[in-house]
């Protein structure tokens, strides 16, 4: 009988309706590693949906991305030595090139060379390395995202993640749901979102949110981003939230009444585990220096503050979703926002049917 964890057999419906066992789709580019994290003359092991991937910086600064086991002993290759532009296994010296070809044995010679590891293609733009975890013949049609706030020198970009115990379609609801401002009451206020309208497209969906005030006082740390309308009724500047998830990313963008971008958020969820039911967040922050010179340098560690404990909290009330879901044994969430039940088929449709499809025909 087959343990995987996609399909789920008590589910009154169809396996392939509960969103939590939907597989995110391997055929897009996504973050495996901040570029700080692999340093020249490195290696550094990373997954993506139980998938060992180990990612080299050489000797000349470049990276390259290949399967984290040696043909020889499946032992990892982060463990072993980066030598010029190539990294030899810890074990017994088998060396492979950025094509995962094996190049060197060292008791060999280099005429009974077997074949080598399974290569990814491989980019970095944004502080992020970026890894093409499917098919590898489509990885030229689909771009790597441009992120142009965070090259922008009238922005100042913090980048910043970790790891959250949940299926990453719970990450896409809390972020495009603006309803559930009342769960940052203490940090924010009673706010209440007003959603201005929605669109959508074969990839993507978008919701528009303006913000009003009922009660309290703006945080220093939210008046950085939207500006004023501290007091009670007031809306946040006038300013307009869009939240969009472009199969598999999420943006959130704020502008101000003359549409000028005052802060630009990119967000990835990386599935780490088989089951994923574990997913590293990472993200790129952009906001927009005031007209004063060096005001949001000053006040930069009140931002970050603020905005660690809204992230603290979202981080935690997914995590509840997913403990719950797990309880249950399927997916009984009741949603009546039109906008998430817009998005959840989207995340159904987007998501990897090929391997459900392979689930279904097992014995389960």
């Amino acid at each position: 009988m087959s343990t995987t964890p996609f399909p789920d057999s008590r589910a009154s419906e169809s396996p392939v309706r509960d969103l939590r066992r939907v597989p995110i789709h391997p055929d897009h580019w996504y973050p495996l590693a901040w570029s700080k994290e692999v340093q020249r003359g490195k290696a550094h092991g990373v997954r993506f949906a139980g998938e060992p991937i180990v990612l080299v910086r050489t000797a000349s600064g470049s990276v390259f991305a290949l399967e984290d086991r040696c043909a020889h002993r499946q032992v990892p290759l982060h463990a072993g030595v980066v030598e010029g532009e190539s990294i030899r296994c810890c074990y017994h010296g088998w060396t492979y090139d950025c094509s995962g070809r094996c190049v060197d044995i060292p008791y060999l010679g280099r005429e009974r060379l077997p074949n080598g590891v399974r290569a990814y293609p491989c980019r970095e733009a944004h502080g992020l390395i970026f890894v093409f975890p499917g098919d590898a013949s489509l990885a030229d049609e689909r771009p790597v995202p441009a992120l142009a706030s965070a090259e922008d020198k009238a922005y100042r970009t913090r980048r910043f993640g970790r790891e959250v115990r949940c299926h990453y379609s719970f990450m896409h609801e809390n972020l495009m749901d603006m309803n559930h401002q009342f769960l940052h009451r203490r940090q924010m206020g009673q706010m209440q979102a007003r959603s201005l309208g929605r669109r959508r497209g074969e990839n993507w969906i978008e919701v528009d949110y303006t913000f009003v005030r009922m009660a309290g006082r703006q945080p220093a740390g939210e008046a950085l981003v939207f500006g004023g309308g501290s007091r009670a009724g007031a809306q946040s500047g006038h300013s307009v939230m869009t939240v969009r998830t472009q199969y598999p990313w999420q943006t959130l963008q704020i502008r101000s009444r003359d549409q000028a971008l005052v802060m630009d958020l990119w967000i990835a969820y990386v599935p780490l585990d088989r089951a994923q039911r574990t997913n590293r967040t990472f993200g790129v922050l952009s906001v927009r220096r005031p007209a004063v010179p060096f005001l949001l340098d000053a006040a930069w560690p009140l931002l970050v503050w603020f905005t660690e404990r809204i992230f603290r909290e979202d981080r935690e009330i997914v995590e509840m979703e997913q403990a719950a879901h797990d309880q249950q044994g399927a997916d009984w969430n009741h949603e009546v926002f039109p906008v998430i039940n817009e998005l959840r088929d989207l995340l159904r449709r987007c998501g990897d049917s090929s391997v459900i499809e392979t689930y279904l025909r097992a014995d389960i």
